[in-house]
């Protein structure tokens, strides 16, 4: 994965396709971002494998409630 992208995500809050910028130059990163459709923010949680060089990007409403 190049450092910086730009990911197509679907917004957990409204449902549309929205285009993200990941920057992956600071590692493991955990940020909120703002859809530019609904508004709405969107929890973003990039982790970093550094065995396999691999990055994984985890996206969610933030609003679940865990009992």
């Amino acid at each position: 994965m190049k450092q910086f992208s730009h990911r197509t995500i679907v917004c957990p809050h409204c449902g549309q396709f929205v285009t993200a910028d990941v920057d992956a130059s600071n590692g493991a990163q955990d940020y909120y971002d703002e859809c530019s459709s609904c508004c709405n923010s969107i929890h973003f949680k990039l982790l970093h494998d550094q065995v396999n060089e691999k990055y994984e990007l985890f996206i969610d409403a933030d609003d679940e409630q865990i009992f």
